[in-house]
């Protein structure tokens, strides 16, 4: 498994849907094997059905039940994780049209660093900006690219995983633990994802 993709949700079932119809780009491209875990924190807005409806379809695999919040809920995804690298993209995230080109990049890559792109940034207004991934060494800055645009290797997250004593900044903690440990970055050039500025730990993303 090349991929895994992993969406924490909770009470926000049309940031589901958006983000599974946004999966088909990477589905229409039949070299790129991913798998779809969908973290739930025990919503009751129908979210649940609805995946059971999908019938594991982009080799879904869910769970519904309550977390500790969104870190601990990703890091349960990273327990169900089976791919070689895996791409945070919260419910409401969107892979960009062209994502499939980017993914497919991947193969060539050791899962001894983390793969970083661009995203495109909306402000819901019709106005979007595009965060061009910077080099490596701005981690001592803040990330440098956007955490749905940052590809990490599975086994490093299986060691690391997020810690719980950060409520809006463990994404940024983990990438520099894993900097830190070896891990370096990479930036390949194309557009990963989309997503609506607003959320949990979004600063980072304007950096």
């Amino acid at each position: 498994m090349l991929l895994s993709i992993i969406t924490v949700a909770f009470r926000n079932l049309e940031g589901i849907v958006k983000t599974h119809a946004s999966l088909a780009h990477l589905a229409l491209a039949e070299d790129i094997s991913f798998e779809w875990i969908v973290v739930d924190g025990g919503s009751n807005d129908g979210t649940r059905e609805y995946l059971e409806n999908l019938n594991g379809i982009y080799n879904l695999r869910f769970v519904s039940e309550p977390d500790n919040g969104i870190y601990d809920a990703m890091n349960k995804g990273i327990t169900m994780a089976q791919g070689k690298f895996a791409l945070f993209l919260n419910s409401g995230d969107i892979f960009h049209q062209d994502a499939a080109n980017f993914v497919r990049k991947l193969k060539m890559q050791k899962d001894n660093m983390m793969i970083t792109g661009d995203a495109l940034l909306d402000f819901g207004d019709g106005h979007k900006i595009k965060r061009s991934a910077k080099p490596g060494w701005y981690i001592y800055h803040s990330l440098p690219a956007s955490h749905q645009a940052i590809f990490f290797p599975v086994s490093g997250l299986k060691k690391w995983r997020y810690d719980l004593e950060y409520k809006v900044s463990s994404d940024y903690a983990l990438a520099a633990k894993m900097y830190k440990a070896g891990y370096a970055f990479k930036k390949l050039n194309g557009l990963v994802s989309e997503f609506s500025m607003g959320g949990v730990s979004t600063t980072n993303n304007m950096e």
